[in-house]
């Protein structure tokens, strides 16, 4: 038998195969014929990572434009940094239809706010429901909503009422960035940095906390637990390099995320106070000679919309405005979390009420996902490969399991596994026709008296 036709005979071989498992994907395995599952080959993993990113490819070219206000981006306005390589595992995390870069909403659903905001998501606190979004894992850049990670990561393990003294290193911050106006050697309770931090956005309210939440270990301590505070909530695109928020390279979030990370916060009966409180008064310092001073919580959303449970703003050149808001009404309480806005013709607090508003207007059972559950069965587990970004070539060439939240999270329709199958058929069916043909064909020409080959 000649190479040749050993090698069609092959590739016959595993394209049928591929038909079959499409099959059982789609009607699942045939009972009266149960047999071993063949080993998983370097090759057949290949192949279904080619098929799950091609489903991916697949699916961003059906998707449904988010909607926009008819609006310039402003002058100058600095490009998006590159996000890490996509990863369609990633994508399905909380359910297959949130892997669109577009819209994705319940069925019948109206028609969501036009917003500039290039990501942002919805979705009930109480239930976990995903109620709607718009690019929901598009990895963004979060700016000062990074702060809400870092109270998840330490709130409850500082005692509020310590008294602490500011530091050098406290002070080190971007010049011309959010500040309270904390003085070197002043001291000051750590509820007082609390509010600082997420009335004001105090970059070294920041600092400080992160810096008594790592003990010996200090701000990176601190970093590093709040990169596995994510992983361990399931926000596994998202990847902390400063405490604040304060841009740093390969720091990215996405809007799933934050309600994830949003809905660890608003849990915590401290953050919800902090979050609600309108203004506070910062302590004078006498041994220093200064005086106090009076702040106010930046987010408006608490003076303006009739059941607000408070957030967090963001803003940076870089990320633009990115904002996460709550509200309870009727008995549900809803997040809406958003990345990458413009703050014309409405802020980023702005559009945040605008998506409770659409949010409350659906029924109680609407949802297109879900939010996943902390301390998943594969916590640690993520296909992004290294933790210096979500996704990327890890040191040595390692990989690591995806997370268990994306193998198992799923809604109505083909997972993406059936999903994966079909890509598979379909790439694989007009070469298993055609090779097909041509071997009928070769035997048709054969001489009768010439016996067949099996």
């Amino acid at each position: 038998m000649s190479l040749r036709s050993t090698t069609r005979r092959r590739v016959l071989a595993s394209l049928t195969a591929a038909v079959a498992m499409g099959a059982t994907a789609l009607t699942g395995p045939v009972a009266s014929a149960p047999a071993a599952a063949a080993p998983r080959t370097a090759g057949t993993r290949a192949a279904e990572k080619q098929a799950a990113v091609t489903s991916a490819q697949a699916a961003r070219a059906a998707t449904v434009a988010c909607p926009k206000p008819d609006v310039k981006p402003p002058p100058g306005r600095p490009p998006r940094p590159t996000p890490p390589k996509d990863d369609p595992v990633l994508r399905a995390v909380g359910g297959d239809a949130l892997a669109t870069d577009g819209l994705v909403v319940p069925q019948g659903a109206r028609r969501p706010p036009a917003l500039t905001a290039t990501s942002w998501l919805v979705a009930d606190l109480d239930t976990g429901e995903v109620l709607g979004g718009c690019g929901p894992h598009v990895y963004g850049t979060p700016a000062s909503v990074q702060k809400m990670l870092l109270a998840a990561t330490v709130m409850d393990k500082l005692d509020p009422k310590k008294t602490i003294t500011v530091t050098d290193g406290d002070l080190a911050i971007e010049p011309g960035s959010s500040a309270v106006g904390l003085l070197k050697g002043g001291k000051y309770t750590i509820a007082t940095l609390w509010l600082g931090l997420l009335l004001n956005s105090g970059n070294e309210a920041a600092n400080a906390l992160a810096r008594l939440g790592g003990g010996k270990g200090g701000v990176p301590a601190t970093v590093a637990a709040m990169n596995a505070e994510a992983k361990r909530l399931g926000a596994y695109q998202t990847h902390a390099v400063t405490p604040s928020g304060l841009d740093g390279p390969g720091q990215f979030t996405s809007a799933y995320d934050l309600a994830l990370i949003a809905r660890k916060c608003f849990a915590n009966a401290d953050f919800r106070r902090y979050a609600l409180t309108r203004n506070t008064q910062i302590p004078a310092q006498k041994h220093l000679k200064k005086g106090g001073f009076q702040i106010q919580n930046e987010n408006k959303l608490i003076f303006n919309y009739p059941g607000a449970l408070g957030g967090k703003t963001g803003f940076t050149k870089l990320a633009r405005h990115s904002y996460v808001g709550a509200a309870q009404r009727g008995g549900r309480r809803l997040v809406a979390t958003l990345l990458g806005a413009e703050a014309s013709p409405l802020r980023g607090w702005q559009q945040g009420a605008a998506l409770l508003d659409w949010g409350f207007s659906l029924p109680k059972d609407a949802s297109v996902g879900k939010l996943v559950e902390p301390d998943g069965k594969d916590a640690k587990g993520t296909a992004a490969d290294t933790e210096a970004a979500p996704a990327g070539p890890a040191p040595g060439g390692t990989h690591r399991a995806a997370p268990a939240a994306a193998r198992t999270a799923s809604t109505p329709g083909l997972s993406l596994g059936a999903a994966a199958a079909i890509a598979v058929i379909l790439a694989g069916t007009p070469l298993l026709l055609l090779l097909t043909q041509r071997r009928r064909h070769r035997v048709r020409r054969r001489p009768r008296n010439r016996p067949q080959a099996s």
